[in-house]
């Protein structure tokens, strides 16, 4: 049996060896054709392969799941099964697509049942998220933001450096790539205002994060280790945080974001595997200050995910404003799950935790509208003569990620949202 990562493997299906999901990838979501119930599926090359009908046919007996878990509508089902039977169902995904194998390879019935185009699915939110939590973990991210509304030299409040800070935000708005996103509504205050008014937002921003989907955790009342995280982390999705500036900065104090969040947030519908991950791992940026003994992590943990971000006005073509990557993360996913559940906080399948904004180093790597165009001040010209300080309505913004190393690229595909105009 070759390893399901093996730089190596090659599909028999055609398209499988280039783009982002080759049978290294092997990426899973919820999908649908024509007004069939959504499945589950997993994409190889630029098809979708149909777990429900590998099921119907025997073709994963031997991992002995039952059927209703690859006709479920989400993949909750599948991650209450844990990371052993996650990582044996990969196993036996890659082993039947690969080219030396002819089991399903060389049966054209079961073969054109369990292959479609992804061109010709809808695909779907592909997990039930029943509780959601945005870190802030990107340092310079974090920086450009406390300079902007404090000052340089106390950009990062105390405890950013000790702890990996996040809040809990709204589930029930998280929606799959492709959803229009309508610009909010809420309270503002302009600085040289006495009262507040109501109306749209003016200041609507994208943010390039990215998101780990859990399974199970430990029951309510004990933690989770940095070393065990990784065990109870599924997969993860591209994810962009929508935010209102103007209402934010309004309402964030004393007790952080609210309605400024809580609109839309937007995810890949394919989830890559962490597992899939594994061969990107890369050194961290190194610790400024000695971090508690629960924070601290042994080998490489970051991961070298590369990101851009794209605006496309209504009628005209994507410009990239963006290009980032998930290695600048001064906090790793091991360490915001480990901090999440230090206090006994009990996880569930399909929780979901988000980055914070991913910012590098340089100002095209800035995550956000905010800091590229550095609060209004540095308008980003477009290509058709107009420009942006935030995202206008019409306008698509889209996000992508892939990792690459050996010849071999696992990407995310894309998330994409158009800004519909306010309901007022």
């Amino acid at each position: 049996m070759i390893k399901a990562n093996d730089p190596a493997l090659r599909s028999w299906v055609s398209d499988a060896n280039k783009g982002d999901f080759p049978i290294q990838n092997l990426p899973f979501g919820v999908f649908s054709v024509g007004d069939a119930r959504p499945r589950l599926g997993v994409a190889i090359g630029s098809k979708v392969l149909d777990l429900q009908v590998l099921h119907t046919h025997g073709l994963l007996a031997e991992l002995n799941i039952e059927q209703g878990v690859f006709a479920s509508q989400s993949i909750n089902e599948l991650l209450q099964l844990g990371k052993p039977v996650w990582r044996a169902l990969r196993q036996r995904i890659s082993d039947l697509l690969n080219a030396d194998n002819d089991q399903l390879r060389d049966n054209s019935s079961i073969r054109g049942e369990a292959l479609h185009e992804q061109s010709a699915v809808t695909m779907h939110m592909p997990v039930r998220v029943g509780d959601y939590t945005d870190f802030y973990s990107s340092r310079e991210h974090a920086t450009n933001v406390g300079t902007m509304f404090r000052d340089p030299a106390n950009a990062l409040l105390p405890n950013w450096l000790h702890l990996p800070v996040g809040y809990h935000g709204r589930a029930s708005s998280i929606v799959v790539s492709g959803t229009p996103v309508r610009r909010p509504c809420g309270q503002t205050k302009a600085d040289d205002a006495a009262a507040p008014g109501f109306g749209p937002s003016r200041l609507l921003d994208f943010e390039l994060e990215m998101a780990f989907i859990t399974g199970d955790g430990k029951p309510l009342g004990e933690r989770i280790s940095t070393a065990e995280a990784d065990d109870h982390i599924f997969g993860m999705v591209l994810f962009n945080d929508w935010s209102a500036r103007d209402i934010q900065k309004w309402e964030y104090v004393p007790l952080g974001p609210f309605l400024a969040k809580s609109f839309a947030s937007s995810i890949s519908p394919w989830i890559v595997t962490l597992d899939a991950l594994e061969p990107f791992r890369t050194a961290g940026p190194e610790p400024e200050l000695p971090i508690l003994p629960y924070l601290q992590t042994e080998g490489d943990k970051a991961i070298d995910i590369n990101l851009e971000v794209f605006i496309q006005p209504e009628g005209g073509a994507e410009h990239r404003v963006c290009r980032s990557n998930f290695r600048h993360m001064y906090w790793s996913i091991e360490q915001q799950l480990a901090h999440h559940t230090v206090n006994g906080c009990n996880l569930r399948s399909g929780d979901m935790c988000a980055s914070g904004t991913i910012s590098g180093p340089t100002p095209d790597s800035y995550g956000s509208m905010l800091e590229l165009a550095w609060k209004g001040s540095k308008p980003l010209q477009m290509p058709d003569g107009s420009e942006r300080k935030f995202i206008l309505d019409g306008d698509t913004v889209i996000m992508r990620g892939w990792s690459e190393k050996d010849g071999v690229r696992v990407g995310f595909g894309e998330v994409r949202g158009k800004v519909l105009p306010a309901s007022l």
